[in-house]
């Protein structure tokens, strides 16, 4: 992982992490960093206070020089940075983004790494075939006009409905801001629909699928369950639709008491499941990163990669996303493409989404946030390289656009925006059944629908939210802990918590963000 100057365990020593032999530049691991004058065992002495995790220059840098952090170029010098300087945003100019049309592409498959078997998780077995982590009733809509509706419902049908059935977990509303006023046709708004239709089928929801619509919308229920080309379409046999404009609906009262009735009998079937042995290979796991920092590439993300390979060697599907904090790094992406296909899949995604910033014209330098420099990632080049780590070191079996649900099983990329919000919807819709999350700066995201775990990049983090990180890995900064010690750790808790045997924070204390499905296309 990285060379450590120091090895103490205790942040009394002043202790940085320089990642790869030829980078130029460490990050300080101290809390609340260091100070001018501080003098690190190796003699590289600094002459300015560095903030925690911020870059430290490990020799003089001239202007237009490269800067380098992992091995690779996260940008270059745009004035004369002495040995010992702090380097924060405003020093780093922003490299080119790597041409797509150069790239090799399954030039470095990596060999399969020894199978790991035995691992088993008490999961929901359903009639497809997936298994899911939870027992839920989900509500889709076709259109948001019917939120307000269908709130109101989930509140009566927990306090009325669900403690007749004790083993379903709870009721999900699959709101959006789709349906009405979009350009239902336009290309782009395949994604929108995909996602929502997909969203209905997340194995935690047991295949049971209950829509309320409108009536007037431009998505239409029967369309929505036909979804796209490229998805299986939803049989309307065991399917319950309620549009609220129908008119046998007289009042408010009548809608809530169909939703009600419609809803009764999918509980019915939903209690009837019961959590049974499954082999870990069942598992689809979403890995994402949020409110990321500089110590997310070289403890969190790497602990989440290691852990990727595990469930990869048990046979499971694991999908890592976020296009925007990939697209720098995708050179060392495309070289581990299982096929030459899965390459250009990649490449593919990476062009739509440069297109698609192009249109909204902005480019990639609006990321990171604020909240990333003020941790010490300088641009998005330094955040895709640390972003990638949680992709671990398997071969990229497939890549598949928004919304789009796997055929195969293994590492998988999802691409998605790299709004954590809204990455995690498109997970969602792509079959994730547990989500792990990593964070630096901190964040309380979470979601109803999957468990997310959330991984603490910083010691500080964790201590300090204590009641609401699942794990630390600021253990490895200080040598405490090794990436592959988390890693196993992450792997064991997967299981657990895909069982039902430990709850997430996020669960235990009921924060649930809102779903934001992604939609490209014109709303008219």
């Amino acid at each position: 992982m990285s060379e450590k100057k120091v090895t103490d365990s205790t942040l009394e020593k002043p202790l940085y992490i320089k990642v790869h032999e030829s980078d130029n530049v460490a990050i300080v691991v101290n809390n609340n960093g260091l100070r001018a004058g501080t003098r690190f065992s190796d003699g590289l002495e600094l002459i300015e206070h560095v903030p925690q995790g911020h870059k430290v220059a490990l020799s003089d840098i001239n202007v237009a020089e490269a800067i380098i952090r992992y091995g690779e170029i996260i940008g270059y010098a745009v004035r004369p940075i002495a040995r010992g300087s702090w380097i924060d945003e405003s020093l780093v100019e922003l490299p080119d983004a790597p041409p797509l049309d150069t790239l090799p592409l399954a030039t470095k498959v990596p060999a399969p790494l020894p199978p790991l078997e035995g691992y088993t998780f008490e999961g929901y077995r359903n009639p497809d075939g997936s298994v899911g982590s939870k027992n839920l009733l989900g509500i889709t809509t076709s259109v948001h006009c019917v939120a307000g509706v269908v709130d109101y419902v989930v509140k009566l049908i927990e306090r009325d409905l669900l403690p007749r059935y004790p083993n379903v977990d709870g009721v999900v509303a699959l709101n959006h801001l789709y349906g009405c006023g979009v350009a239902i046709n336009a290309p782009a708004a395949v994604v929108p629909i995909r996602t929502i239709h997909n969203l209905a089928l997340n194995p935690n929801f047991g295949g049971e699928v209950l829509v309320v619509g409108l009536g007037c919308e431009k998505l239409q229920p029967e369309r929505l369950l036909e979804g796209t080309p490229d998805v299986h379409a939803i049989s309307l046999d065991d399917t319950s639709i309620v549009r609220l404009q129908d008119e046998h609906h007289v009042g408010f009262q009548s809608m809530v008491d169909d939703i009600l009735t419609m809803a009764d009998r999918h509980l019915q079937r939903l209690n009837l499941r019961r959590r049974e042995t499954c082999p870990a290979s069942e598992l689809v796991v979403g890995m994402q990163c949020g409110g990321s920092d500089a110590f997310s590439g070289v403890t969190a993300n790497p602990a989440v990669g290691y852990a990727s390979d595990l469930l990869v060697r048990c046979g499971a599907t694991v999908m890592f996303s976020e296009v925007t904090e990939v697209r720098d790094a995708i050179h060392l992406l495309t070289p581990r493409a299982a096929t030459e296909e899965v390459g250009r899949r990649l490449l593919e995604e990476m062009a739509w989404y440069d297109n698609y910033l192009d249109t909204g014209k902005t480019d990639r330098s609006a990321n990171p946030s604020p909240g990333n420099k003020k941790g010490g990632l300088a641009n998005v080049v330094e955040k895709a390289l640390g972003s990638i780590a949680k992709s671990g070191q398997s071969a990229i079996s497939e890549v598949l656009s928004p919304g789009q649900r796997p055929t195969k099983r293994g590492l998988i990329y999802a691409a998605t925006p790299a709004s954590d919000f809204v990455c995690g919807t498109q997970q969602l819709a792509s079959g994730i059944t547990v989500q792990v999350f990593t964070t630096g700066r901190g964040t309380p995201y979470g979601l109803l629908a999957v468990p997310v775990i959330k991984m603490a990049t910083r010691t500080a983090l964790a201590e300090r939210w204590h009641d609401l990180m699942d794990i630390n890995a600021g253990t490895i900064a200080t040598g405490d802990a090794t990436i592959e010690q988390v890693g196993w750790e992450l792997f064991h808790f997967i299981l657990d918590i895909a069982s039902g045997r430990k709850k997430t924070w996020s669960d235990q204390w009921g924060l649930h963000n809102a779903l934001a499905v992604f939609n490209p296309a014109p709303v008219t």
